[in-house]
């Protein structure tokens, strides 16, 4: 076995876990001329990197002892780019180092800081933490790094991606000289190498080939959709793979949320993984996949990197990555270890030659396909059916009268008829989907209909590529009358008709065949259902889900109407019955007009109506022209302008006064024994307003405005 030459209790821990054959890298960073010595390794995601720095740095802080004694200051000091890496970096490095008896903790961003230097307080051998954290420990002094021996920096290209250089060169700079430094990374850009140039003493570079292994165990698949069906697909790709363990990726937080939502509508155990969920909601879910709790994990690339989940076999791109690198780290959530996985890319049409670049710059090759069918699921579940632990093994005591007591009441038809409908209510419904088949031809195609994958057969590897005739996408329904249904929410609610129509096919038991035109308003949505089976939805869906929506049939006389099959209906709102054409003789139309019918507009000659305005006295103005008389005079009220003003002898009196030299025209009449021609002493001539009190007559008396001192401006102190 390769991993003989570490330490022993390290050999039992891997013992104990089946480690018979070790990676690549792990068998790189064991070698001879790697004892001891800086290393800069370059590998794949998955390739084992967290149990290869566990074993390179064993001999530096063990030595030849086969425990730690007992913890005090960190020993080694581990760095991760994510708190989901870091916390399974953890995890990790516990089983490894557990019967050596080391003390692993995590310092993490989004848990209590007071707990983790408590934590720290009580002593620790490795500390595996985040760089924010791990800085903000060191600045508080909380954590002491003067007796560190080993530190590991993983994923060190992803840290400098997120903006963490300074906080990396902070620690590395508080650090001993003389410690041993480790740097993981997927790839070697100049940022990397400067990096080890700096803080690293004559490393050893370590360069494992990517095909060697990592995505040799993963098989790609680019699956052609229609860009407002990819949600449908991606449900059709979790119930054809039936997976434990799926991730499904997408690119923003609102699109995590609004995929999340579909898949709890349709039955899937799901849980949500972003950036916007606190640290321990974040591990909760990632608890509830391990425990098996959940099965689909909707994720942003925060999920891409360093998640190990057991059983992880489906990796779906929701929604394109931005670069080959970040596709390689999301699709390397599956195949680790030796184990198979599959990473289905759905492709729309608009972005085929985004999907081409990636495949090609990632150096894989990917199938195309079409979106697994409705028939190609149902035909699985049959075999899955026939495969399924329930039906193996004998029944025991307690059930030996059960089992007896249906034997004797039910024919075997039934009894198997039932056993089909359990199974069948634990399984979400397929979805009706389209292949664009953009790469061979623009026109929609379908599966055939009577195609059915052989037994053991993969998904597409029995699909006839080839272009089909252009069938319609969605089968017209049957003829006949219709029955119209309203429910309780409407546009401003967020009623969306993707998620309507499988949920009334849920709860209503029925076909989307059988579901007619949906109709969302501001406050209500109408929908139309099939006469036929129209009774039985009434009963099944009438009663409120857990979002309250209720669903009542609409009364009066929008309640039936003749119906068209549901590919041709133009109308979605109910109403009543159209008016029938116009019989017309002419053409040979013997149909009776009905009694709502409307005659057929009759146009009227234009006639011209004479003038009539008031005539003059004694004439008419029949054939002649509108009254051009002679204009009257002014006879308004008042005299016309112009007109000579009357003698007003006050006025006139008033007038001579202005023209008098002696008086002023703005202060009043000038003081005797003034000359004329002076101007007056109290004040500027031309300033002031004429004295308002009274006087004798018409001359104003008294003191006259502005008289008195003369202005004096104030000097400045």
């Amino acid at each position: 076995m390769s991993f003989l030459p570490t330490s022993p209790p390290l050999a039992r821990a891997l013992a104990e876990r089946n480690y018979s054959d070790p990676t690549p890298v792990q068998n790189a960073v064991l070698e001879e001329n790697a004892a001891g010595r800086d290393l800069l390794v370059s590998s794949q995601t998955g390739s084992g990197k967290t149990v290869a720095y566990g074993l390179a740095i064993a001999a530096t802080l063990l030595g030849e002892a086969e425990a730690f004694p007992r913890a005090g200051k960190p020993l080694a000091l581990i760095i991760a780019p994510t708190r989901e890496l870091a916390l399974q970096v953890q995890r990790e490095l516990a089983w490894l180092y557990k019967h050596a008896n080391a003390r692993v903790i995590a310092c993490v961003g989004g848990m209590d800081p007071r707990r983790e230097a408590a934590l720290l307080d009580e002593g620790a051998h490795l500390v595996v933490g985040t760089p924010g954290r791990l800085r903000d420990h060191i600045e508080r002094h909380r954590l002491d790094v003067s007796a560190l021996r080993a530190v590991v920096l993983d994923e060190a290209d992803e840290m400098l991606d997120l903006g963490f250089r300074d906080d990396l060169e902070f620690i590395l700079k508080t650090t001993p000289a003389e410690r041993q430094s480790l740097l993981f990374s997927a790839t070697l850009p100049k940022a990397i190498i400067q990096l080890a140039t700096n803080y690293q003493r004559n490393a050893l570079r370590i360069e494992v080939a990517g095909g060697s292994r990592g995505h040799a165990d993963i098989e790609y698949r680019a699956i052609r959709v229609y860009p407002k069906e990819a949600e449908l697909a991606v449900v059709n790709l979790l119930r054809f793979h039936d997976a434990p363990t799926a991730l499904v990726f997408c690119n923003t937080r609102n699109s995590v949320r609004h995929l999340e939502a579909i898949l709890l509508e349709r039955g899937f155990s799901a849980v949500a993984l972003s950036g916007e969920l606190s640290q321990s909601e974040r591990n909760s879910a990632l608890q509830a996949l391990r425990d098996g709790r959940a099965r689909v994990c909707v994720a942003t690339d925060v999920a891409a990197r360093g998640i190990d989940l057991p059983g992880l076999e489906l990796v779906i791109h929701a929604e394109l990555p931005n670069d080959p690198e970040v596709m390689q780290h999301r699709s390397g959530r599956t195949g680790r270890a030796g184990n198979k996985g599959t990473s289905v890319l759905l492709v729309p049409v608009s972005r085929r030659r985004k999907a081409e670049m990636l495949i090609a710059e990632a150096k894989v090759e990917a199938v195309w396909a079409g979106p697994p069918t409705a028939e190609e699921i149902r035909a699985l579940d049959q075999q899955r059916l026939l495969s399924d632990p329930i039906l193996t093994g004998d029944a025991d005591e307690d059930d030996a009268a059960m089992v007896a007591a249906l034997v004797a009441g039910r024919s075997p038809h039934e009894i198997a008829a039932a056993l089909v409908r359990v199974y069948r209510s634990r399984l979400p419904g397929a979805e009706e989907v389209g292949d664009p088949n953009f790469g061979r031809d623009s026109r929609p195609v379908r599966a055939r209909e009577d195609y059915a994958p052989r037994e053991g057969a993969r998904f597409g590897e029995n699909r006839d590529d080839s272009p089909r005739s252009d069938a319609p996408r969605h089968k017209a329904g049957p003829r006949g009358d219709t029955v119209w249904f309203r429910l309780n929410i409407g546009r401003k609610d967020g009623a969306d008709p993707r998620q309507l129509l499988p949920m009334l096919c849920r709860r209503g038991k029925i076909t989307r065949d059988e579901v007619g035109a949906i109709r969302i308003f501001d406050k209500e949505t109408k929908v139309e259902i099939d006469a036929g089976v129209a009774e039985r939805f009434y009963e099944l869906a009438k009663a409120a889900d857990r979002d309250k929506i209720v669903i009542e049939p609409v009364t009066g006389e929008e309640e039936r109407r003749p119906a068209k099959p549901f590919a041709e209906k133009a109308s979605h709102v109910p109403s009543s019955h159209a008016p029938a054409p116009y019989a017309r003789p002419e053409r040979g139309d013997e149909r009776p007009a009905k009694s709502f019918d409307k005659k057929p507009y009759e146009k009227k000659p234009y006639q011209k109506k004479p003038f009539e305005g008031r005539a003059p006295e004694g004439g008419s103005f029949e054939g002649k022209k509108p009254y051009e008389g002679k204009k009257k005079p002014y006879e308004g009220k008042g005299k016309p302008f112009g007109a000579a003003k009357s003698y007003d002898p006050v006025r006139s009196d008033r007038e001579q006064q202005l023209s008098d030299p002696n008086v002023s025209f703005r202060s009043g009449p000038r003081p005797a024994g003034k000359p004329a021609g002076q101007p007056y002493a109290g004040g500027k001539p031309g300033f002031g307003k004429p004295h308002a009190g009274k006087g004798d007559g018409d001359r104003p008396t008294g003191k006259p405005f502005g008289a008195g001192k003369p202005f004096k401006s104030k000097k400045p102190r």
